[in-house]
This record gives structure tokens, C-alpha cells and sequence, in this order.
């Protein structure tokens, strides 16, 4: 298999095996008008296995949605076909409105307008709670 290399644009390094389709969802990336590719199970050395994500225009990205599904990303940002930047992510302190608290008694189920927030309660763990009620991400 061949995928070209890109021009300019951005490569999402050291996806969690399996985890690729998430993000490529959760960044709405069926949406853009430019190539996007979704490698899976790809072979490394690092990790065994890594998904890769190569999109063919230079978008800005939610870096807090990266760290969330796997904290070990790389974004590579390609400019005239060379590696502009590096970025390293990891977990993000807070989170807010990706994830949504399950709490039915959450001020974020009973009122509208109120933003999902959750930070990081045991980097070890990779857990999060809700900022209002203390509940534990899901």
C-alpha cells in the first residue's frame, strides 16, 4: 500500500492502536473537503501497533481531544513537504464538552447552556471527573 506524502498539511503520529476512528469522528473530519487519510494497525517499533492520520490541508485541530483518546500523539504540522513543527500532547488538564456527565443530578443535565467540564483527577488512571458534581467520567 502507498499513501503519497503530503505537500502541506498535517500528520497525527502514534495513535493508540484502534483508536484512529474516534478521533477522525470526534474532529468531524468526514466533514472537510481536503484528503484525509486513516492508516490502521500500522507497524512500530515504539508500540507494536499505531494508527496514523494524514490530512491534506493545515486545519487547527482540538490538541485536548488528541490527548484524551491516546496521550502519546504526535502532530506533525508539513509545510512545502517538510516537517515544520512538532507537537507532543498528553493529557489534557480539562476537558470541556467532549465528554458529558451521566450524573442525573448535575447541574449540566437540568440546565441548558452549561458547558461539560472535567479535569483530570489521577493522570496515573487517566481519569476525569465532572467539575460540578465530582462524578467520574465514563
Amino acid at each position: 500500500m502507498k499513501i503519497d506524502s503530503i505537500r502541506n498539511g498535517i500528520v497525527i503520529d502514534h495513535i493508540q492502536a484502534g483508536s484512529g476512528m474516534q478521533i477522525y469522528k470526534m474532529l468531524h473530519m468526514d466533514d472537510l473537503s481536503c484528503s484525509v487519510a486513516l492508516l490502521r494497525n500500522v507497524q512500530s517499533r515504539k508500540l507494536g501497533q499505531k494508527d496514523i492520520i494524514k490530512i491534506d490541508a493545515v486545519l487547527d485541530i482540538d490538541l485536548d481531544v488528541l490527548g484524551y483518546f491516546s496521550p502519546n500523539i504526535t502532530v506533525n504540522i508539513i509545510r512545502d513537504g517538510k516537517l515544520a513543527e512538532k507537537k507532543h500532547i498528553g493529557l489534557p488538564a480539562r476537558i470541556t464538552d467532549l465528554l458529558k456527565c451521566k450524573n442525573p443530578r448535575c447541574i449540566t443535565t437540568t440546565e441548558q447552556g452549561i458547558h461539560h467540564i472535567f479535569r483530570l483527577a489521577d493522570p496515573a488512571a487517566r481519569t476525569y471527573r465532572c467539575i460540578y458534581c465530582d462524578a467520574k467520567a465514563e
